[in-house]
C-alpha cells in the first residue's frame, strides 16, 4: 500500500492445451504448467531460533515440514493493525482447508514499519523460513526484501505500489497497471478509440496515466486530454472545468473518461461533471478496481460506467467461509493472504526440494486462486485475469468474464 491503493480464472482444475494444472486441497489454487525442479539448499543458521508463539496472535498454523513466515503489522495503530489481523485470519482459514497441507505459516509482527519489518524478516531468517508472505506496505516490503532477497528467500507482498516489487520479490495485490490495461483494452474493442483522463495527483495516478498511454498507443486509440487533481472538491471542479470542452457539447474529443479513484473523490467528480454539462449517456466512463465498492456503484452519475474486477463469485463463497469461522467480515484484502498461504502449500506439496524458485514463482501459465488467475512476472510485479463490469441500477453487472487462462492474453 504506502500511497498506493488499487484494486481476476481457471477454478476447476481442468488441464490447460499441452500443460498440466495440479489441484490441491479444498483451498482450491491451481498450480497451472509448474514442471519439477532439482532440490536446493537450505539456510542452517547457528543463531537461536526465535519463539513467536510465545507472543500473542504469533502462534504458527500447521505443522507442516516447509517452513514459511507470514510479516503483518498486527499491532499497528487503526486500521493497519485490523487489516493484519484479518490477513493472520485468512491464513488461518487456508491452512484448515488444506488437507495435510506441508507448511507451517509463523506469523512476525512489523508494526507496520520499515524497521519492525527488518526485524521480522531477520527472524524469519533465523527461523529457517523457505518463503516470507508479506508485508503490507510498500516502505515495509522494500526493508523485507533488502535482506530476504540476501538470504536467498523469496517475498510474496501484499503491497500495491509497483516499487516494491522486484527480482524476488513479488506483490500478489491488485496493480493499477493491470486495471487500466484491462479496462482501456476492453473499451477499445467496443470502438472506443478517443480517451481522456481524471487522475489523483498521487503515485497511483502516475501509474495509471503510464498504462493507459502504453495501452491506448498499443491498441492504437488516442489520449486527448489528461487533468490531475488534488483530495480536495475545489481543486476537483477545477480539473474537470478545464477539461470542459475535451468531453462536453459539440466540439466534444473523447469519447471515454477514465476516473480511477474511490468514492470520496468520485461524488464531487460527479457533481462537477453534472455542474459541466457533461452528457454520461455519450461519455463512456470508465473505472480501476476501486470501483468494485457499493459506495462507487450508488453513485447515479456512474451508472453504465465500466470497471475491472475480480469474479465475485470466489470472494463470496471465502466471505461466507470466513463469517462462519471468525465471526466478522474480512476485508476484500483477505483474500490476498489466503491465496498466498494456498500457493505456497500447494508448490510444497509438488516441489519440496525446491518450492519457491523463481523459475517456479514467474512460470508463464500461472496460478489460479481465490481472485482468478494470477502470474508473476520477472520484475516482481503480476498480472491479472480480470472481469469488466458494468453499473447498473446500483450493482454489478458482468460485461466480459474474467479469462480462465493467459493463453491468448
Amino acid at each position: 500500500m504506502n500511497g498506493l491503493t488499487g484494486k481476476q480464472g481457471e477454478r476447476d482444475g481442468r488441464p490447460l492445451a499441452n500443460r498440466r494444472a495440479v489441484l490441491h486441497g479444498a483451498a482450491g489454487i491451481a498450480v497451472l504448467g509448474v514442471a519439477g525442479c532439482a532440490g536446493g539448499p537450505t539456510m542452517v543458521s547457528n543463531d537461536p531460533v526465535p519463539t513467536p508463539q510465545q507472543q500473542p496472535g504469533l502462534a504458527p498454523i500447521g505443522t507442516g515440514p516447509v517452513q514459511v513466515a507470514m510479516l503483518l503489522p498486527l499491532t499497528a495503530q487503526g486500521n493497519a493493525g485490523i487489516t493484519g489481523q484479518a490477513l493472520r485470519n485468512s491464513a488461518e482459514l487456508a491452512i484448515s482447508e488444506i488437507q495435510g497441507a506441508q507448511v507451517t505459516i509463523t506469523p512476525f509482527d512489523t508494526a507496520g514499519t520499515p524497521a519492525g519489518a527488518q526485524a521480522a524478516t531477520q527472524q524469519a531468517v533465523q527461523l529457517g523460513a523457505r518463503a516470507i508472505i508479506g508485508p503490507l506496505f510498500a516502505s515495509s516490503v522494500i526493508a523485507t526484501g533488502q535482506i530476504a532477497t540476501g538470504a536467498g528467500i523469496p517475498v510474496i507482498a501484499f503491497s500495491s505500489d509497483p516499487n516494491a516489487a522486484g527480482r524476488g520479490v513479488y506483490l500478489l495485490s491488485f496493480l493499477a497497471d493491470a486495471d487500466i490495461s484491462r479496462i482501456v483494452s476492453y473499451a477499445v474493442s467496443q470502438n472506443r478509440r478517443s480517451f481522456a483522463a481524471l487522475l489523483p495527483a498521487t503515485a497511483y495516478g502516475q501509474v495509471a496515466e503510464a498504462a493507459l498511454r502504453r495501452t491506448a498507443a498499443e491498441r492504437g486509440a488516442q489520449v486527448v486530454s489528461i487533468e490531475r487533481y488534488e483530495a480536495d472538491a475545489v481543486r476537483i471542479q477545477e480539473a474537470v472545468t478545464r477539461m470542459a470542452p475535451v468531453i462536453a457539447g459539440p466540439q466534444a474529443r473523447a469519447d471515454s473518461l477514465l476516473i480511477p479513484d474511490n468514492a470520496s473523490a468520485l461524488g464531487p467528480i460527479a457533481s462537477a461533471l453534472a455542474v459541466n454539462r457533461v452528457d454520461v449517456n455519450r461519455l463512456k466512463l470508465l473505472g480501476s478496481g476501486q470501483w468494485n465498492d457499493p459506495g462507487v456503484r450508488a453513485i447515479p452519475t456512474l451508472s453504465g460506467g465500466w470497471y475491472p474486477a475480480p469474479d465475485e463469485n470466489g470472494f463470496r463463497s471465502f466471505s461466507a467461509r470466513y463469517r462462519a469461522r471468525f465471526g466478522s467480515e474480512p476485508p476484500r484484502i483477505a483474500t490476498l493472504a489466503y491465496d498466498a498461504v494456498t500457493l505456497s502449500a500447494a508448490l510444497a506439496r509438488i516441489n519440496p526440494g525446491n518450492p519457491y524458485s523463481a523459475q517456479v514463482l514467474t512460470n508463464a501459465d500461472g496460478f489460479s486462486g481465490i481472485d482468478g488467475i494470477f502470474r508473476f512476472r520477472p520484475d516482481g510485479t503480476n498480472q491479472r485475469g480480470l472481469a469488466v463490469y458494468e453499473v447498473r441500477g446500483g450493482a454489478p453487472s458482468v460485461l466480459d468474464p474474467a479469462p480462465r487462462s493467459f493463453t491468448g492474453t
